[in-house]
């Protein structure tokens, strides 16, 4: 499946991709382009557009006092208790509420980080699913 997003993603941008290929879609196939044109390139991609917080119409974006992670874990019916931990520390990450998540302040951190190394979201992904796999065994590692 295709799905497609904005470029420049942010932690809640990172953490949804990594759900998405590594829970929901192995074969998918994320596009990154310019917001204004995630729509057109959706419809023109036959893709499913995500995290696209000005358009709270969307499925698979921020609304509802939910990230694009939460909303993809609570649509896929994902009860994972290790990804249910993982999106209330992506949820405080991308929404600065640290006082949800303890570890939410480093996840940002990280992120950002990643921004700053590079302006690509290529590397960025990468880096990112290495500490969202990482994040995720220690979620679980935690939940009952």
């Amino acid at each position: 499946m295709k799905w497609v997003t904005h470029k420049d993603v942010t932690a809640d941008g990172i953490a949804s991709c990594w759900l998405i290929e590594r829970f929901l879609d192995r074969t998918a196939e994320i596009f990154f382009v310019d917001e204004p044109r995630v729509l057109e390139t959706a419809a023109s991609k036959d893709a499913v557009p995500f995290d696209l917080p000005r358009h709270p119409e969307l499925r698979f974006t921020q609304h509802n006092g939910l990230s694009t992670f939460e909303s993809l874990v609570r649509e896929f019916n994902l009860e994972d208790p290790g990804l249910q931990h993982l999106a209330r520390i992506v949820h405080a990450a991308e929404f600065v509420e640290a006082d949800h998540a303890p570890e939410a302040p480093g996840f940002r951190a990280v992120t950002e980080g990643f921004r700053a190394l590079s302006s690509e979201d290529a590397p960025r992904l990468q880096w990112g699913y290495s500490v969202c796999d990482a994040l995720y065994v220690w979620c679980r590692q935690r939940t009952p």
